[in-house]
């Protein structure tokens, strides 16, 4: 296999990754959204109480998803320019 085949292939191995990494996040995202509402619908009160690790995990995975369409965005000009 020629170097230029060997790296188009592990370049789309990688993003292969960062197609499961994010559809692991956006998962994650949508059973914190799923806690949150049950959250508030168990206390069914105008201004329920949140944990604070909800927000910081609903920000830490903002930052995933951006920096895994950044990688993504990177590993596909790269490739693009091969």
């Amino acid at each position: 296999m020629s170097g230029l085949a060997e790296i188009h292939q592990l370049l789309t191995a990688t993003q292969a990754g960062i197609g499961d990494g994010r559809a692991h996040a956006e998962r994650a995202r949508a059973l914190l959204g799923d806690a949150r509402r049950a959250l508030v619908d168990a206390q069914a009160k105008a201004d329920p109480w949140l944990p604070g690790q909800l927000a910081q995990a609903d920000e830490g995975l903002d930052h995933v998803l951006t920096r895994l369409a950044a990688a993504e965005d990177l590993v596909s000009g790269y490739q693009s320019r091969l």
